[in-house]
């Protein structure tokens, strides 16, 4: 079947999946069984707003959890440019030819004027997304500052229950502190290149201080000097910094995902702070403290978004806001305000 054959045809299997209306049981038992249509609908169940979608993804959730954690997770990020998006395909597509089902969680930057969103990682990966074993998920990144989708957790959980041993989450790569990301897989790859000055600037940076590879890509033809330079720089800059929870030394590797080289030894640093962690008893604490972090972060969302439904804060918010912009009010008093209003009908 042609790739534009088997495009049209994942599309008629969503719209079937959307037509019948399963319910939850129905759901789960058919995303159990490895149906990617029905991966999708659950996956947009997650990111919907509408509460009659989120109860009936809570419930497909509480039924498929036994089902999740069987995988590695595996967070993507680098400045724009650095080649992210051919570097998942290259190796979605080598983890793919290995036995492996992957999953890529790629979120698009969100405009902030019309709040839309690029979604453009299908059409970047052409021959990932025509393989039967790989899945891949744009979403908006909806102005979350952690560069990550809203529902991204819900979504690496429901790849796992689909059978999707190798996760691998590409963030924004705005340059900001990811911390969110690194609160939801197992690894961080810093996806990197050389001759931009940003190879040791980064090392200044949050983000850099939680990577666990460095990956230093488009080490080919003229720019391989510069890479190898640069891997050097970093590998001496990662023994200097202070050591990490984990116990490991992050390892900084040249790759060229234009040539498809250093795909195999990527893997193999994975593995090994895999199986490293696994033997301090990292791994299984850092999955640990992700549920935590998880409960505490969407407890925040969810008492954000009941306090802006409140219907006195909801008339009162906009004028609020502006009196705080136009300097008339100190933003701790609004604040207070809102808050009283919030708390009067509570009381």
């Amino acid at each position: 079947m042609k790739k534009a054959d088997r495009h049209q045809q994942a599309i008629r299997d969503i719209q079937s999946v959307r037509s019948k209306n399963l319910q939850p049981a129905q759901l789960a038992t058919e995303l159990l069984s490895g149906n990617r249509a029905v991966l999708s609908q659950c996956i947009t169940l997650t990111e919907s707003s509408a509460a009659a979608d989120r109860n009936k993804a809570q419930q497909i959730l509480s039924i498929v959890q036994s089902h999740a954690g069987k995988s590695i997770r595996i967070g993507i990020s680098g400045v724009p440019g650095a080649g992210k998006s051919t570097f998942i395909e290259a190796f979605g597509v080598w983890l793919c030819e290995k036995g492996h089902r992957v999953a890529v969680l790629a979120v698009d930057p969100s405009s902030e004027t019309g709040k839309g969103s690029i979604l453009g990682d299908k059409t970047r990966m052409n021959e990932l997304a025509a393989r039967k074993d790989a899945f891949i998920r744009p979403s908006p990144s909806s102005g979350n500052l952690g560069g990550v989708a809203r529902k991204t957790r819900e979504s690496i959980y429901l790849c796992e229950a689909a059978g999707f041993d190798v996760i691998l989450v590409e963030t924004v790569g705005v340059g900001q502190n990811e911390t969110a990301v690194h609160s939801m897989v197992d690894v961080f790859v810093l996806i990197s290149v050389a001759g931009t000055g940003d190879e040791l600037q980064g090392i200044k940076r949050g983000i850099t201080e939680l990577a666990d590879l460095v990956l230093v890509n488009k080490a080919d033809g003229n720019n391989l000097p510069m890479a190898k330079a640069a891997r050097q720089d970093m590998s001496r800059a990662f023994h200097l910094m202070p050591e990490k929870a984990s116990g490991w030394t992050a390892q900084a590797q040249l790759c060229s995902a234009l040539e498809k080289t250093g795909l195999s030894e990527a893997w193999e640093q994975i593995r090994k702070f895999q199986e490293h962690t696994l033997a301090n008893g990292y791994f299984e604490k850092h999955r640990l403290d992700q549920l935590k972090y998880w409960l505490h972060d969407y407890l925040r969302e969810e008492l954000w978004n009941r306090f802006l439904q409140h219907p006195d804060v909801a008339n009162q918010f906009e004028f609020t806001s502006d009196q705080v912009s136009s300097l008339e009010l100190p933003v701790a008093t609004a604040a207070e305000m809102l808050l009283t209003l919030y708390n009067k009908s509570r009381d």
